[in-house]
């Protein structure tokens, strides 16, 4: 029998996209039902617990369920294998150089962010300042100055400004209280998320990829298996 693990997931752990491709799923419903089928028999067969954070990730789930209509066979089996626990946010020990050390990236992620949005508004300024507005009519000024000029710019700068925060960051509820709850059970946490990712390192807790849980899952029922064959 494999050692008992515990694992948190995060809402990613059912609906990332890289999994279905890896795996094969055709649907996010298809994929939520068959990894939870793998939960299920690891819960069986190797006393694998698997928990969401509640309400706030487990809501998120159901959300998913709601929208796509995956149907009340997928959101029973979350109901069934998935262990729903509020983490208790007033008693996990959190290193307090751990919150210095995230306040510190915080402040320097969103001076970057400035810095791109400093970067975009002289663009677009430039643009402007260029463009020979006293030949145009208002239906051309409205298309190359506002649509084409300026429209350009914000698009880039979504971009560039969604990737200055994007990695690092916890920027809602349920991703905290993935990171506390695997803290309080000595837990892995299971997700696709850059910042989850990198907290969980910081905080000293396993980190596995959505895309390679499922895999991870079949080789644990994989190995108890040939023990089993061979006894």
């Amino acid at each position: 029998m494999v050692e008992r693990q515990y694992f948190v997931l995060d809402t990613t752990a059912l609906t990332d996209v890289e999994t279905r491709k890896k795996e094969g799923y055709d649907s996010l419903c298809e994929g939520m039902s068959e990894i939870l089928d793998l939960i299920s028999q690891a819960r069986l067969k190797l006393n694998i617990s698997c928990y969401v954070p509640y309400p706030t990730v487990y809501k998120e789930i159901t959300e998913f369920i709601n929208r796509y209509e995956c149907g009340e066979e997928v959101e029973a089996k979350v109901d069934t294998w998935l262990v729903k626990k509020t983490p208790n946010r007033y008693e996990v020990d959190i290193p307090a150089g751990i919150f210095y050390e995230y306040v510190d990236y915080m402040r320097g992620r969103i001076n970057k962010g400035m810095n791109v949005a400093e970067d975009a508004i002289w663009e677009a300024s430039m643009a402007c300042l260029d463009t020979d507005a006293e030949n145009l009519s208002d239906e051309e000024i409205e298309k190359e100055v506002k649509r084409e000029m300026v429209g350009g710019t914000v698009s880039d700068f979504r971009d560039k400004y969604r990737d200055a925060l994007r990695y690092g960051i916890l920027d809602s509820a349920p991703d905290i209280d993935v990171l506390l709850l695997a803290k309080e059970l000595d837990a892995a946490v299971v997700g696709a998320d850059d910042g989850i990712e990198k907290w969980a390192e910081r905080l000293g807790l396993r980190f596995v990829r959505s895309s390679s849980f499922p895999q991870m899952i079949k080789e644990y029922l994989s190995k108890q298996k040939k023990i089993e064959e061979e006894e």
